[in-house]
């Protein structure tokens, strides 16, 4: 017999892709052209670091993406929606920014489309509290480091478990709950230890976001 809580998790993952796929669809844009406050930060992680080639991860339409290239930095982004990410490529054009910018549709289940040590900074922001279960969220964070070079910097955020949904809407298992079709793993701070084994745990800095508000963790760790 298979794994059925495997099986649970690929089948709501699968959801979960369609989902954003038609949120992209319906409302492109749909958080605007200001880069986040994680964003804005990380890069300037990522230029103390000497950084400049970037990882984003789950970079939707491209708002903090843009940012990162107008920054001066190569951007690499992924994410599992094709439409978000033809969104990020003609604001490029647009922009005069294309040739800052690469995309690619990558499910973050999958090994990280990239070489060894082959990028100087990686960032996420909010992509590691999807719909992952815990040795999918280990899995993804080898690849992290795997595709660093040494003194990579990993800037990532996560709802935790101080946050106002957690623990309530729909429970899916291992800390994921689902709200309005959106389904969300939530962090509690063992875990943010456990992914930053064998790295520099530079930083978790708590902050809020958005009118709810959100509860965040925004993680810095470093390739030794």
């Amino acid at each position: 017999m298979g794994d059925t809580r495997q099986d649970d998790h690929g089948h709501l993952a699968a959801v979960q892709q369609e989902h954003w796929q038609h949120t992209c669809t319906d409302h492109p844009g749909r958080y605007g052209g200001t880069p986040s406050a994680a964003a804005r930060h990380a890069a300037a992680v990522f230029r103390t670091a000497g950084a400049s080639t970037v990882l984003e991860l789950g970079a939707g339409h491209g708002r903090d993406a843009l940012y990162f290239a107008r920054e001066g930095f190569a951007v690499h982004a992924t994410d599992f929606s094709p439409v978000g990410l033809s969104q990020l490529a003609a604001a490029a054009e647009a922009e005069g920014l294309a040739e800052r910018v690469t995309t690619t549709v990558h499910d973050v289940r999958a090994p990280l489309p990239l070489a060894d040590a082959s990028t100087d900074a990686v960032f996420a922001h909010m992509l590691l509290c999807m719909a992952l279960s815990t040795a999918e969220i280990h899995a993804l964070a080898g690849e992290v480091r795997r595709v660093l070079r040494p003194g990579g910097v990993f800037v990532h955020t996560v709802r935790h478990t101080g946050d106002g949904h957690y623990g309530t809407g729909l429970a899916h298992g291992d800390d994921i709950y689902e709200h309005g079709g959106f389904a969300v793993r939530f962090f509690p701070r063992a875990l943010v230890d456990d992914l930053a084994e064998g790295w520099d745990l530079v930083e978790v800095h708590a902050f809020e976001e958005g009118e709810l508000p959100r509860r965040l963790w925004r993680v810095t760790q470093v390739v030794r």
